[in-house]
């Protein structure tokens, strides 16, 4: 069996040691004579995986007491629309910060729910300023920013002070792949699909005082205090994917924790933008201080030749580099699963494929 190199931004790679442990345990999970997609939600066997992955969850990322952690469905997306109709609910003012395409959807749906007032960095594309309690109203709700932006490869370098404002963070792309002080935020949520595991579970991290305060309309299963009140499980969870999130966060247990993880990922991110640097045919435009670990767009002189680069590096084993159609070029994700080896082969192409080009040009 062959593995490619995956750079997708999502759904991403995951660990072989995870995807080979999923395979030997898919028809009999520890003796039960069934796969974890078949098991009851409400089966001891299931309950001991959700209580696991939530401790892990806890244990990786030092999260407080004071919060409660809830595996969802309906992805990052849906977290648009529940985070308004649980907080929005004292003054209906809340402060967006627009960095991206993310943060844009983000703040359209809460708009349906009350007065959001949109901050725009000057430069959104390539910098994100910093910011102070000055910048945001003082009555708002809450803050929200998207902590990584996958499509414009951008990343808050520093996080805004916001002062008693509860800051909301959309983490999707970004947990888990570096340290962060849990107390800095009110609520973080992040769909799995991308550092945490398959497709199907979206993780919420809410501080126990933002809980019980949604909109009298709002439905029930958008409402977080009925996840609160039935540990997850008050209908049924994403099982598997859950499953496959709880053994993900052993792999990380295993080496070493969220340092290790993120020395890893600095080290990868560190040598695909030391190639762009040096080279004279690939550019990337963010701020280096704002550049993202995670997704790294770059681009060469002409379409043409992005086009060219993307057919050579498909036929290479180097899959899903296109960058997304709003910025085109290409685009390589570096989640926590992608193996330091498998940017070496990328980069290694990239100085190649620029060495043909100048000898053709020539």
């Amino acid at each position: 069996m062959t593995r490619v190199a995956n750079f997708s931004a999502g759904p991403s790679v995951l660990p072989v040691s995870v995807l080979e442990r999923a395979q030997k345990e898919l028809l009999n999970y520890k003796g039960t004579g069934m796969s974890v997609m078949e098991m009851s939600h409400r089966s001891s066997e299931f309950q001991e995986i959700i209580e696991e992955a939530e401790a892990l969850l806890r244990e990786l990322l030092k999260i407080p007491e004071n919060y409660h952690v809830l595996f969802l469905q309906g992805g990052a997306s849906l977290q648009f629309s529940m985070v308004p109709f649980n907080l929005l609910t004292t003054n209906h003012k809340a402060d967006y910060i627009m960095t991206g395409s993310w943060s844009k959807k983000a703040m359209t749906e809460a708009s349906k729910l009350g007065d959001i007032n949109v901050i725009t960095p000057s430069n959104p594309l390539t910098e994100i300023p910093s910011y102070t309690q000055d910048d945001f109203q003082l009555d708002a709700d809450y803050v929200h920013i998207t902590t990584n932006n996958t499509i414009e490869g951008t990343r808050f370098s520093e996080l805004p002070n916001t002062g008693t404002i509860p800051l909301v963070a959309d983490m999707s792309s970004h947990i888990l792949s570096e340290e962060i002080d849990v107390n800095q935020f009110g609520l973080i949520y992040a769909g799995a699909q991308k550092n945490l595991g398959p497709a199907g579970v979206t993780v919420v991290i809410v501080r126990d005082d933002l809980t019980d305060k949604a909109f009298t309309s709002c439905p029930t299963m958008l409402n977080y205090t009925t996840y609160v009140k039935n540990q997850s499980l008050f209908n049924t969870p994403p099982t598997f994917s859950i499953y496959i999130m709880k053994m993900v966060l052993e792999w990380i247990k295993e080496l070493g924790g969220v340092t290790v993880i993120e020395q890893h990922n600095k080290e990868k991110a560190k040598l695909l933008y030391d190639t762009i640097d040096q080279s004279k045919l690939f550019n990337n435009h963010v701020n280096p201080k704002n550049r993202s670990h995670m997704n790294i767009p770059f681009s060469a002189d002409s379409e043409e030749l992005n086009k060219k680069f993307l057919q050579k590096a498909d036929e290479k084993g180097l899959k899903n580099l296109k960058g997304h159609r709003s910025v085109g070029g290409m685009r390589a994700s570096l989640y926590n699963a992608m193996p330091l080896e498998d940017v070496k082969k990328l980069t290694e192409f990239m100085k190649e494929f620029e060495l043909v080009y100048q000898q053709v040009l020539a």
